[in-house]
Formats: structure tokens, sequence, C-alpha cells
């Protein structure tokens, strides 16, 4: 970002995401300072490059969140938008080598640019740049990836580290033989901690929603939308409390059996039971 003036004899600008100063005059001129003097402290527009980095990061952080929706709901995205906000620096970190696919759902490529006119640049798992400019790509939830290991193998070798947790995500896949009428999971039930605040903030530090006595992730599979839901209790209940049961619910708030179940819903719902069941308290010489 440019330097612009502020106050007699020096110079600010938004540095790695901080307002740093430099001085315009003297020996230390055009030298970035470790820390802002205390003459610029107030200054207006220090003020301003202040509320810029906050706008910022917020920006940056509503960009991931939105790339996250896509990858867990595996929404197709037109190919146009990414072009459109791929000059957008936090655009561009959010969706910079997540794995993408276009029309043919077998060949994954991870994208690495979006033209103006709509093509995307991928470098498929041939090691090949490839030019690719379908109407829509979905990103991929990493379980609905055939061959997922030599996917995040070869992602290794090319050193992609994505902003958006795709490729490395937990994922739990569904086991067969489930009782037909079976609504709820407890591998991940009882976890205990202190209070019912302190496993609601959590959830909620882990980016999940808490409604109620819930704690909630929503995702679309498989055409629909399924919300799954741990037990974390009572809302005005403070004293110890231990994590609930998993279960599932349709749009219309009724619990859909496991068997029904989508393979991105079971593994998200099973990702949040298992981070929220992490937290708990460990007693001494109790199980890790």
């Amino acid at each position: 970002m440019a330097w612009v003036a502020a106050g007699e004899g020096y110079e600010i600008a938004l540095v790695e995401g901080r307002v740093a100063a430099r001085p315009t005059t003297g020996r230390s001129a055009g030298r970035q300072l470790k820390t802002l003097p205390k003459a610029l402290k107030d200054h207006p527009e220090v003020d301003r490059l202040r509320r810029l980095a906050e706008w910022l990061d917020r920006h940056e952080a509503a960009c991931i969140a939105q790339v996250d929706t896509w990858m867990v709901s595996s929404l197709p995205v037109p190919t146009a938008l990414l072009a459109r906000v791929w000059p957008d620096e936090a655009w561009q970190s959010a969706l910079r080598d997540l794995a993408v696919v276009g029309d043919d759902p077998d060949e994954v490529g991870f994208l690495r640019d979006a033209t103006e006119s709509g093509e995307l640049k991928v470098v498929n798992l041939d090691g090949e740049t490839v030019r690719l400019s379908p109407r829509t790509v979905t990103l991929p939830h990493p379980v609905l990836l055939p061959d997922l290991e030599d996917v995040r193998d070869f992602a290794a070798e090319l050193g992609i580290v994505q902003r958006v947790e795709q490729i490395h995500r937990a994922t739990w896949r569904k086991p067969a033989g489930l009782a037909p009428t079976a609504t709820e999971v407890r591998d991940y039930a009882g976890g205990s901690f202190p209070t019912r605040f302190s496993l609601a903030a959590r959830a909620t530090g882990l980016g999940y929603r808490v409604s109620g006595g819930y704690a909630t992730c929503k995702v679309r599979d498989t055409g629909r939308a399924t919300e799954a839901a741990v037990w974390i209790g009572e809302p005005y209940y403070e004293d110890e409390t231990t994590t609930g049961a998993l279960t599932w619910h349709g749009e219309d708030g009724r619990a859909v059996r496991l068997a029904e179940v989508g393979p991105v819903a079971w593994s998200e719902g099973m990702r949040m039971a298992a981070a929220l069941y992490a937290g708990r308290k460990i007693e001494e010489g109790g199980d890790a």
C-alpha cells in the first residue's frame, strides 16, 4: 500500500495488516520504524488506516467463510463469479489452491488462476496446468473426493497450502450396518465440561451456531439442507454439563434416520461432535 503523509515529517502505510510509519527527513528518512511515534497515535490518518485494517480483516474472514460454505455444501459456483472476484486479494487467497471439479466429475485440479474471460487455470493430478471454462465448478468436500489420500500426497508434493480447510479436513465415513430406525450417534457423548457456558463458548469459538440447548451446523447434502446438532445443555444451566448425542434434522425439523444422512452431512456432524468432545475435562489418570 502507498505511503501517505501524516503529520510533519512522517508518512504512514498499512504493512502486513498494521499501521507503520517512517520519517521523511533526517538520517532515518525512508526507513520504517519499529513502533508508531507518540506524535502519530491520535492522528486522523492513523485512525483512518486502523479502521481500514479492521475492515480488511472482516472482509478476509467473510471471503473465507463464504468459500467454506461453498465447499461444505458442494454448491455449484459460476466460473464467471470466480473470475470477477479473483483480482481481490482476499478472495484470491481464500480460493487459491482449492481442489475444483468442472464438467468431468473425475477430473480434479487445484485452482491457480481465474482470467477475466472466465477461464480457470488448474493443476491436474498429472501435474499439468490445464485451462477450464465450464459454466460452473464445485469445490468438493473431501469426503466426496475419490482417492483422497493420493490427492493429499500430490498436494504435499506441490507444497499446497489452503486457507480454507479442504483436502486435509478431518473426515468421517458412515459405517455400514446401521439400524434402520436409528436417529442418533453417541460416539462423542459424555464429554464433561465445568459449565454449560464453557461448552457453548467452545462451540461458538469453533464456528458453530448455538441455538437453545444445541450446537448446530447446517450442510446442504444430496440436494437437501440438513442440520447436525449436538446437545450441550439447557441455555441457563450453569453447573457441570456433558455433551449429548449427535442427531440430524431436515428442513421440517424432523429427525433424519442415520441410514438417510448424506455423506457430507455425516462427516461434518461427526467433525463437530468430535471437536466439541476434544475440549472435555480430563480427570487425572483418565483417558486422554
